[in-house]
């Protein structure tokens, strides 16, 4: 038996229990700003209940269903928030931009308006479903750290449970947005949730292109305006170096617990009697 080994994985193990209960004890602190929204109204909704921004509209009834959504978003940020600290405490990260961890209400408003303009009939619970990014964190590293970080923070939050659900690796694209944005599925409250995997360079290049993307994602945009815009953003992309590796960063393969071998007995055969 090689006692080096295993007295490594006892470590491991020990630190991996430490740091979780670590940010566990202080998980409160930092949700604090989480707190539930105030029931005064948005300032974009109307007397009737609707809301209406840039030229995008819901209805009463829809614009209910978010504010139910970002209200469900909220509670399950408590404990999924820990553990995201936890992740970046463990695999050396800088946790970036912890105060917009919860999508504001207007900016799911916008996305849910826009996905049912663009595709009429589309229901607003099925625009629902497919955000990610209600509540969303993103951890940096260095680019000599970065891939190993990666792997670190996302194999920890699948081995406490969390189910990947989407992992995008742009890093070997040749134009455009250039990180590892992942989506996650909690196993307690079933939210899901982004984390995005940046470097430095790549996550301030992010910040210089965002009016840009918004603007290009307007329903009113014109074309033209639309391919310039995507022009801008990629010369800015193009400048973030590579690191090392990152073009290879894939999902963490989730390890399912072993089965009992006890259920793979076969039954006890039938004795007859007389």
């Amino acid at each position: 038996m090689n006692t080096h080994r295993t007295a490594h994985r006892i470590v491991t193990r020990a630190a991996t229990a430490a740091a979780l209960a670590t940010a566990l004890g202080l998980g409160a602190v930092h949700t604090a700003t989480a707190a539930a929204p105030s029931a005064a109204p948005f300032a974009d909704t109307d007397p009737d209940g609707g809301w209406h921004q840039d030229g995008l509209a819901l209805n009463a009834a829809d614009n209910k269903k978010v504010d139910a959504f970002v209200a469900r978003a909220r509670r399950a940020e408590r404990s999924i928030t820990p553990q995201i600290r936890a992740a970046a405490r463990l695999s050396h990260a800088d946790l970036i931009g912890f105060d917009q961890r919860l999508k504001s209400p207007d900016s799911l408003k916008r996305k849910v308006a826009t996905a049912m303009q663009e595709s009429p009939g589309q229901t607003v619970d099925a625009s629902l479903g497919k955000i990610n990014d209600a509540v969303r964190f993103t951890l940096q590293w260095p680019a000599g750290r970065y891939s190993q970080g990666v792997d670190s923070a996302a194999g920890l939050l699948s081995s406490w449970g969390n189910d990947s659900t989407r992992w995008s690796n742009t890093w070997n694209r040749t134009a455009g947005y250039k990180a590892v944005n992942s989506a996650w599925r909690a196993p307690r409250s079933h939210q899901l949730f982004e984390v995005q995997f940046h470097t430095p360079e790549s996550k301030a290049a992010q910040l210089e292109t965002h009016k840009l993307y918004e603007e290009q994602r307007l329903p009113g945009t014109p074309p033209e305006r639309v391919r310039e815009l995507q022009e801008q953003q990629n010369a800015i992309f193009a400048a973030v170096p590579v690191p090392p590796g990152a073009e290879r960063l894939t999902a963490p393969v989730r390890r399912l617990p072993a089965p009992d071998p006890a259920r793979r007995l076969p039954a006890p055969a039938r004795v007859s009697v007389g």
